[in-house]
């Protein structure tokens, strides 16, 4: 039987939005969480793994991080895998050549690193006095800040833990330096990168590979043939012009997503957003993250989460706290929300499940307006 679009929408939601289990198995299952660090109201780690952890807080998966068989690194994007899997992007051999003055302050700061444990980039800098240097977004940034991260991205350090958001580092010791198998590595990222996104759009599939050049830069000639190598070996169906593909193992036709009737404000990097081509696919409305959008030319807002209901992305919402209370903007596609008395008791019981998550009261969220409710 032919798969229909409606059929890989469910699929896509059934197979994402799995049932809550602890954190470290839903990391697991997950493959990858991208990290940002915005608060609107929450990180978008924390946003995306709150719907799938059972009882989870903000800030859950930086405090258990240290205990966790998880990695912050870069894979498509950058953020937290497991060490399994950034074990296949290692060695990293960036295509930058340090100098050998860099070289040198690099050695200096191993040395440091490992006579001290754990370090923050304060005790680096007060040590070293690096001095400040123009970071990518063109303004300046702590030198010491930018060897730090240079060296982690190299393998050399990884990241011990935060403190208040600050990253902290450690000498990144016990994985082999022995590199793997290039096209065994490669097929093995773009399984993590099928298992998370699928089902994907072929251009999407082959964009997502493309960013692995963040992940394995040493590899830039491998992801053409990877590429072709896993629509071999993936499912595929041509549907309205469009090929999309997914695990060999899996069959679109017999999922079906549980708890249909819960709604969800999704992170803008949720897996089940994350893919603009294949949101407009099954949607049929453009989403874009516009937080670096002049504000002026803002369509939906800051940081618009996009709002699931019934299989459908009906709208978003722009939530922010002030003080103990949750704020909400909630907009809708239609121009209004659904006329649903369950849909008004569904809003109501995820606003309520926000203010748990972020640890506020419980009181009535503010701005909400009286129709935003059905």
């Amino acid at each position: 039987m032919a798969i229909t679009l409606h059929q890989l929408r469910r699929f896509a939601l059934a197979r994402s939005l799995f049932a809550p289990t602890t954190l470290p198995a839903a990391i697991a299952k997950l493959g990858f969480v991208q990290a940002d660090p915005i608060r609107a109201p929450a990180r978008a780690q924390d946003l995306t793994l709150r719907h799938r952890v059972k009882a989870y807080r903000a800030g859950d998966l930086e405090r258990r991080y240290p205990q966790l068989d998880v990695e912050e690194d870069f894979f498509v994007n950058y953020g937290f895998v497991p060490r399994s899997t950034q074990a296949l992007m290692h060695p990293r051999v960036p295509q930058a050549v340090w100098t050998p003055e860099r070289a040198t302050q690099a050695q200096a700061v191993l040395d440091f690193v490992r006579a001290h444990g754990v370090v923050h980039p304060r005790e680096v800098d007060a040590h070293f006095a690096h001095g400040s240097a123009r970071n990518w977004f063109g303004g300046s940034s702590n030198a010491s800040t930018q060897l730090l991260d240079d060296m982690h991205y190299r393998g050399l350090l990884r990241i011990a833990g935060r403190v208040s958001g600050v990253r902290t580092y450690a000498v990144r010791d016990g994985m082999s330096e022995a590199a793997p198998d290039p096209a065994q590595a490669m097929d093995a990222l773009v399984d993590v990168i099928v298992n998370k996104y699928a089902p994907l759009p072929e251009r999407s599939l082959g964009e997502l590979i493309s960013h692995l050049r963040g992940g394995t830069p040493q590899w830039a000639t491998q992801r053409a043939a990877a590429f072709q190598r896993a629509k071999q070996r993936l499912t595929s169906a041509r549907i309205d012009g469009v090929t999309w593909y997914w695990p060999a193992d899996e069959n679109p036709g017999t999922r079906r997503q549980a708890n249909s009737d819960v709604l969800r404000l999704l992170a803008p990097f949720d897996p089940v957003v994350w893919d603009r081509r294949r949101f407009e696919l099954f949607w049929g409305w453009a989403y874009r993250f516009e937080a670096y959008t002049p504000a002026p030319k803002r369509v939906r807002g800051y940081y618009a989460l996009p709002l699931l209901w019934r299989e459908q992305v009906i709208g978003w919402g722009n939530l922010a706290v002030r003080g103990d209370q949750l704020e909400v903007d909630l907009g809708y596609v239609a121009g209004s929300p659904p006329k649903d008395a369950r849909f008004a008791q569904a809003l109501a019981e995820e606003l309520a499940r926000l203010r748990t998550f972020l640890a506020l009261p419980e009181t009535p969220p503010v701005g909400l307006q009286p129709d935003a409710l059905g």
